[in-house]
C-alpha cells in the first residue's frame, strides 16, 4: 500500500500494522464501511449542488458518477439524469 502524502512513514508503517492485526474479515468490514463513507459524502455534494434534487435523483446522479453515463443509461435504459 502507498503511502498517502500527507502521512508520515512511522505513521504509515504503525497504520499497516494494525490493518494486519484486524484479520480478512474485520478487513474487508473496515473496507466496506469507508466505501459507504465515500458515498455519503458524495452524496452530500450532489444534495449541496442540487438541493432541489429528490432522492431518486441524487441516487441516479451518484450512479452516474461512479458508472459514467454510457454505463448507467445501459442499466438502467431510459432514466435520464435531472441536468441543473
Amino acid at each position: 500500500m502507498k503511502r498517502p502524502g500527507d502521512t508520515t512513514a512511522g505513521a504509515h508503517a504503525a497504520q499497516l500494522r494494525a490493518y494486519r492485526r484486524l484479520g480478512p474479515e474485520r478487513r474487508l468490514e473496515l473496507g466496506l464501511e469507508l466505501a459507504e463513507s465515500g458515498r455519503d459524502l458524495a452524496r452530500a455534494g450532489i444534495r449541496a449542488r442540487h438541493p432541489d434534487y429528490s432522492d431518486a435523483d441524487v441516487e441516479d446522479a451518484l450512479r452516474v458518477m461512479y458508472l459514467g453515463e454510457d454505463l448507467f443509461a445501459q442499466a438502467w435504459p431510459g432514466r435520464r439524469v435531472r441536468q441543473p
